[in-house]
Protein backbone atom coordinates (compact mmCIF):
# COMPACT_ATOMS: atom_id res chain seq x y z
CA UNK A 1 0.00 0.00 0.00
CA UNK A 2 2.77 2.16 0.78
CA UNK A 3 4.36 1.70 -2.49
CA UNK A 4 1.11 2.28 -4.70
CA UNK A 5 0.94 5.35 -2.41
CA UNK A 6 4.31 6.76 -3.36
CA UNK A 7 3.90 5.59 -6.87
CA UNK A 8 0.55 8.09 -6.95
CA UNK A 9 2.51 10.68 -5.66
CA UNK A 10 4.93 10.92 -7.93
CA UNK A 11 2.20 11.16 -10.46
CA UNK A 12 0.62 14.06 -9.14
CA UNK A 13 1.27 17.27 -10.90
CA UNK A 14 3.92 18.88 -8.79
CA UNK A 15 5.39 22.47 -10.53
CA UNK A 16 8.36 22.11 -8.02
CA UNK A 17 9.15 19.29 -10.30
CA UNK A 18 8.34 21.28 -13.90
CA UNK A 19 11.64 21.98 -14.41
CA UNK A 20 15.10 19.68 -14.23
CA UNK A 21 18.49 21.54 -14.85
CA UNK A 22 21.00 20.31 -16.97
CA UNK A 23 24.37 21.63 -15.62
CA UNK A 24 28.00 21.02 -17.30
CA UNK A 25 30.82 22.50 -15.91
CA UNK A 26 34.11 23.40 -17.74
CA UNK A 27 35.32 19.95 -17.85
CA UNK A 28 32.57 18.17 -19.60
CA UNK A 29 30.73 17.08 -16.90
CA UNK A 30 26.91 16.54 -16.52
CA UNK A 31 25.00 16.79 -13.69
CA UNK A 32 20.72 17.11 -13.48
CA UNK A 33 19.71 19.00 -10.47
CA UNK A 34 16.36 20.61 -9.62
CA UNK A 35 17.84 23.78 -8.44
CA UNK A 36 19.64 26.53 -11.12
CA UNK A 37 23.31 25.56 -11.73
CA UNK A 38 25.75 28.00 -10.70
CA UNK A 39 28.01 30.31 -12.96
CA UNK A 40 30.67 27.99 -13.10
CA UNK A 41 28.56 25.78 -15.18
CA UNK A 42 26.67 25.60 -18.61
CA UNK A 43 23.04 25.87 -17.35
CA UNK A 44 20.41 24.19 -20.08
CA UNK A 45 16.49 24.24 -17.77
CA UNK A 46 14.61 21.16 -19.10
CA UNK A 47 10.86 21.19 -18.54
CA UNK A 48 10.03 17.20 -17.26
CA UNK A 49 6.17 18.26 -18.42
CA UNK A 50 7.02 19.10 -22.27
CA UNK A 51 10.74 18.33 -22.56
CA UNK A 52 11.09 21.52 -23.83
CA UNK A 53 14.83 23.08 -22.93
CA UNK A 54 15.70 26.35 -22.87
CA UNK A 55 19.64 27.13 -22.91
CA UNK A 56 19.71 29.74 -19.74
CA UNK A 57 23.53 30.78 -20.86
CA UNK A 58 22.31 31.46 -23.95
CA UNK A 59 19.27 33.67 -22.60
CA UNK A 60 21.46 35.82 -20.22
CA UNK A 61 24.00 36.90 -23.62
CA UNK A 62 20.63 37.80 -25.23
CA UNK A 63 19.38 39.42 -22.19
CA UNK A 64 23.25 41.23 -21.96
CA UNK A 65 23.14 41.43 -25.26
CA UNK A 66 19.35 43.86 -25.45
CA UNK A 67 20.42 45.91 -22.21
CA UNK A 68 23.90 46.70 -23.91
CA UNK A 69 22.10 47.96 -27.17
CA UNK A 70 19.69 49.94 -25.01
CA UNK A 71 22.50 51.40 -23.08
CA UNK A 72 24.47 52.42 -26.36
CA UNK A 73 20.74 53.91 -27.41
CA UNK A 74 20.37 55.80 -24.38
CA UNK A 75 23.82 57.19 -24.60
CA UNK A 76 23.65 57.77 -28.56
CA UNK A 77 20.24 59.94 -27.29
CA UNK A 78 22.30 61.46 -24.76
CA UNK A 79 25.05 62.76 -27.02
CA UNK A 80 22.56 63.70 -29.53
CA UNK A 81 21.23 66.55 -27.04
CA UNK A 82 24.10 67.13 -26.04
CA UNK A 83 25.15 68.04 -29.63
CA UNK A 84 22.11 69.93 -30.17
CA UNK A 85 22.58 72.31 -26.92
CA UNK A 86 25.98 72.57 -27.90
CA UNK A 87 25.03 73.83 -31.19
CA UNK A 88 22.75 76.05 -29.76
CA UNK A 89 24.91 77.34 -27.55
CA UNK A 90 27.41 78.38 -30.14
CA UNK A 91 24.78 79.83 -32.47
CA UNK A 92 23.73 82.18 -29.90
CA UNK A 93 27.65 82.85 -28.98
CA UNK A 94 28.10 83.59 -32.84
CA UNK A 95 25.48 86.19 -32.83
CA UNK A 96 26.64 87.24 -29.65
CA UNK A 97 30.27 88.28 -32.07
CA UNK A 98 28.23 90.21 -34.38
CA UNK A 99 26.12 91.78 -32.50
CA UNK A 100 29.09 93.16 -31.10
CA UNK A 101 30.58 94.16 -33.87
CA UNK A 102 27.41 95.49 -35.30
CA UNK A 103 27.23 97.60 -31.56
CA UNK A 104 30.76 99.00 -32.18
CA UNK A 105 29.89 100.21 -35.42
CA UNK A 106 26.84 102.17 -34.35
CA UNK A 107 29.02 103.75 -31.59
CA UNK A 108 31.93 104.53 -33.84
CA UNK A 109 29.63 106.44 -36.38
CA UNK A 110 27.03 107.93 -34.58
CA UNK A 111 25.91 110.75 -37.60
CA UNK A 112 25.32 107.53 -40.08
CA UNK A 113 23.16 105.41 -37.26
CA UNK A 114 20.85 106.01 -34.96
CA UNK A 115 21.55 104.44 -31.45
CA UNK A 116 18.70 101.95 -32.18
CA UNK A 117 19.03 101.96 -35.20
CA UNK A 118 20.40 97.88 -35.43
CA UNK A 119 19.11 96.71 -31.56
CA UNK A 120 20.44 92.73 -31.18
CA UNK A 121 18.02 90.46 -31.36
CA UNK A 122 17.64 88.20 -27.70
CA UNK A 123 18.19 84.93 -29.03
CA UNK A 124 16.27 83.49 -25.89
CA UNK A 125 13.00 86.15 -26.76
CA UNK A 126 13.27 86.58 -30.59
CA UNK A 127 10.31 88.38 -31.98
CA UNK A 128 7.47 86.38 -33.84
CA UNK A 129 9.36 87.49 -37.59
CA UNK A 130 12.75 86.12 -36.79
CA UNK A 131 11.82 82.82 -34.47
CA UNK A 132 11.03 80.45 -37.84
CA UNK A 133 15.00 81.70 -38.86
CA UNK A 134 16.49 81.20 -35.18
CA UNK A 135 19.11 78.75 -36.81
CA UNK A 136 20.21 81.83 -39.12
CA UNK A 137 20.50 84.23 -36.39
CA UNK A 138 24.38 84.97 -36.72
CA UNK A 139 23.49 85.32 -40.30
CA UNK A 140 21.12 87.50 -39.61
CA UNK A 141 22.92 89.75 -37.49
CA UNK A 142 25.91 89.73 -39.72
CA UNK A 143 23.57 90.27 -43.10
CA UNK A 144 21.99 93.33 -40.88
CA UNK A 145 25.17 95.80 -40.12
CA UNK A 146 25.88 94.47 -44.26
CA UNK A 147 22.91 96.13 -45.00
CA UNK A 148 23.08 99.08 -43.28
CA UNK A 149 26.49 99.86 -44.73
CA UNK A 150 25.38 99.41 -48.26
CA UNK A 151 21.87 101.50 -47.80
CA UNK A 152 24.51 104.09 -46.81
CA UNK A 153 26.80 103.32 -49.38
CA UNK A 154 24.23 104.66 -51.96
CA UNK A 155 24.60 108.44 -51.14
CA UNK A 156 20.58 108.44 -50.78
CA UNK A 157 20.70 107.26 -46.91
CA UNK A 158 22.26 109.79 -44.70
CA UNK A 159 21.68 107.98 -41.51
CA UNK A 160 20.29 104.36 -40.75
CA UNK A 161 16.88 104.62 -38.81
CA UNK A 162 16.25 100.93 -38.78
CA UNK A 163 17.62 97.94 -40.08
CA UNK A 164 15.57 94.26 -39.62
CA UNK A 165 14.63 90.99 -41.07
CA UNK A 166 12.03 91.77 -43.57
CA UNK A 167 8.83 89.06 -43.90
CA UNK A 168 9.76 88.15 -47.60
CA UNK A 169 12.39 86.60 -46.08
CA UNK A 170 12.78 82.65 -46.82
CA UNK A 171 15.04 79.92 -45.50
CA UNK A 172 17.39 80.22 -48.30
CA UNK A 173 16.82 83.59 -49.07
CA UNK A 174 16.88 86.19 -46.26
CA UNK A 175 15.46 90.11 -47.00
CA UNK A 176 16.47 92.98 -45.42
CA UNK A 177 15.03 96.49 -44.74
CA UNK A 178 16.94 99.49 -44.00
CA UNK A 179 15.23 102.69 -42.89
CA UNK A 180 16.52 105.97 -43.18
CA UNK A 181 16.58 109.63 -42.12
CA UNK A 182 15.57 110.51 -45.13
CA UNK A 183 12.52 108.66 -45.87
CA UNK A 184 13.71 106.04 -48.35
CA UNK A 185 13.86 102.42 -47.64
CA UNK A 186 15.69 99.50 -48.86
CA UNK A 187 15.74 96.27 -49.12
CA UNK A 188 18.66 93.88 -49.97
CA UNK A 189 18.36 90.24 -50.39
CA UNK A 190 21.04 87.89 -48.50
CA UNK A 191 22.48 87.19 -52.14
CA UNK A 192 23.38 90.82 -52.47
CA UNK A 193 24.74 91.62 -49.45
CA UNK A 194 27.07 88.84 -50.38
CA UNK A 195 28.75 89.98 -53.11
Amino acid sequence: MKNLLLLFTLFLPFDGWAGVYKCTDADGRTDYQSSPCTENHKAVQINTRTGSKVDLNELENRQAQTNEQQKQLEMQKQAEEQARLDAIAARKQAAKAESELTLALIKSNPMQFSAFAIPPYDPDNLPAGVRPFEARLPDIEKFRRLAAQKALATGQCQRVEADELNAKSTHEQLVFLVNCSSGAAYYFNEAELKE
